[in-house]
């Protein structure tokens, strides 16, 4: 039993010699059924109080004290000792009583500071910024990081829109005048077609799309980093500039993109090696192989990336290289792959649709506005011009103002809860927030 003020349990006596719900006192163990020495006094076992006679009756001729006429019965017993329902007795260390189930003396359970008045729980968590300094759940994570774009909606929509514009504006000039020239889709839709211009116009599109997501990769990287120092402030309700944001990022920008380069590579080896051996066996069997290969090549590298998904905030946020980020990563994530892996999905699924919301109707007025109308989507091998390429990638610019967020801001407090549920990282964050005694005796940590 603990008996440090405010710790020990209800009904507890204050004294380790009596066991709870005891009726009366045992009789001193220095008195063997005889007198007790005159010349020493005997001590009470259970604290200050009413002291045992030194001069003690013979045995066998102590009777109860004198009372009602029913002398030679026993004595009715005391009234039962304090339990989970009664109010435990006042004495030193307990303070007075007071409603609940404790005492709200110093140190007791109704005492400032302590539980409050009964068993009503730990006092919530300090909560210096967007998100309280304890293990989160999914709903907070996610709130975490809209609470970031809404409380610090200047620095989020300022580097999103910069980034947003420059990405968009690359790649309609790239559609516009690099890539449409050098792309041809009309065989696709064509069943004439021989294989070889099937196969040259599909390796069009890759191309067009390979370019594509490459210059989204660049500005979908550059707007991770700058977001993760504005999060990472934000948890601590300090706010931050959009020039002090890249003077935080800037040095780890480089290896950022280092660390997302080697993930694609390792991605894209996985899927070859899981491919590969059908393609070349060839036949029904090789094809057999081929779909068996495709599907555990997705199942790999799902489970790598999702493994290395805390990388990029470890690099930012630590200052790491590119291989201890990835072994901190996989440190972290260890034992809790599929929370992490739920979140992350969720989070991208919410993105996404929101920003479909916002890009479709875009794509759609640029299409009917456009010479070819609405007609061009079922047309594969229809230009859709100028008109459709700017409206559009205006609406993918508003797109991208909740996707770029959201999809930071629940990568850097997804990191934050893993550290705080394996290294208590809360105590750190409220020391670096300023809260006052936070972790010291009396408060709850939410570690």
């Amino acid at each position: 039993m603990n008996d440090t003020p405010g710790w020990a349990s209800p009904g507890s006596a204050p004294s380790d010699g009596q066991e709870p719900g005891t009726s009366t006192p045992p009789e001193p163990a220095d008195r063997p059924g005889g007198t007790q020495p005159a010349d020493q006094p005997v001590k009470n076992p259970h604290g200050p109080g009413p002291q045992w006679s030194p001069q003690q009756p013979p045995p066998g001729q102590w009777s109860a004290p004198t009372g009602p006429p029913n002398q030679g019965q026993a004595p009715p017993p005391p009234p039962p000792g304090p339990g989970w329902g009664t109010r435990p007795p006042t004495g030193p260390g307990y303070g007075p009583t007071g409603p609940g189930y404790g005492p709200t003396g110093p140190g007791g359970y109704g005492a400032p500071g302590g539980w409050g008045g009964g068993w009503g729980g730990p006092p919530p968590a300090a909560k210096p910024g967007v998100i309280p300094l304890r293990p989160l759940g999914v709903g907070e994570i996610l709130d975490g990081a809209v609470s970031t774009m809404r409380t610090y909606w200047r620095t989020v929509l300022g580097i999103s829109l910069t980034v947003a514009i420059v990405v968009e504006v690359i790649v309609v000039l790239l559609q516009g005048l690099v890539l449409d020239e050098s792309t041809s889709t009309a065989a696709l839709g064509d069943a004439s077609a021989t294989v070889d211009e099937q196969l040259d116009a599909m390796g069009s599109v890759l191309l067009n799309s390979g370019v594509i997501f490459l210059v989204s990769l660049v500005g979908t990287i550059t707007a991770t980093a700058l977001l993760t120092a504005v999060t990472s402030r934000a948890v601590l309700g300090k706010p931050v500039t959009t020039g002090e944001a890249w003077r935080d990022a800037r040095p780890q920008l480089l290896k950022l993109f280092g660390l997302i380069l080697l993930l694609l590579v390792m991605v894209t080896a996985v899927a070859l090696a899981c491919v590969l051996p059908g393609a070349l066996l060839g036949g029904a069997a090789g094809d057999a192989l081929t779909a068996i290969g495709s599907i555990g090549s997705i199942l790999v590298a799902v489970s790598l990336l999702v493994r290395f998904s805390l990388a990029p905030p470890t690099l930012m946020l630590e200052k790491q290289g590119i291989k201890k980020a990835m072994a901190r990563s996989a440190k972290l994530v260890r034992g809790s792959w599929w929370r992490v892996c739920g979140i992350q999905v969720l989070s991208l699924i919410i993105a996404n649709i929101v920003a479909m919301i916002i890009a479709v109707p875009f794509a759609l007025l640029g299409a009917a506005l456009s010479p070819g109308g609405l007609s061009a989507f079922t047309d594969a091998g229809n230009d859709l011009g100028w008109t459709y390429l700017i409206v559009s990638g205006i609406g993918s610019v508003i797109g991208s103002l909740i996707t770029f967020p959201i999809t930071a801001g629940v990568a850097v407090l997804l990191y934050v809860d893993q550290r705080i549920r394996r290294e208590a990282l809360d105590l750190d964050l409220a020391r670096a927030a300023g809260v006052q005694g936070y972790g010291t005796p009396g408060t709850t940590p939410g570690s």
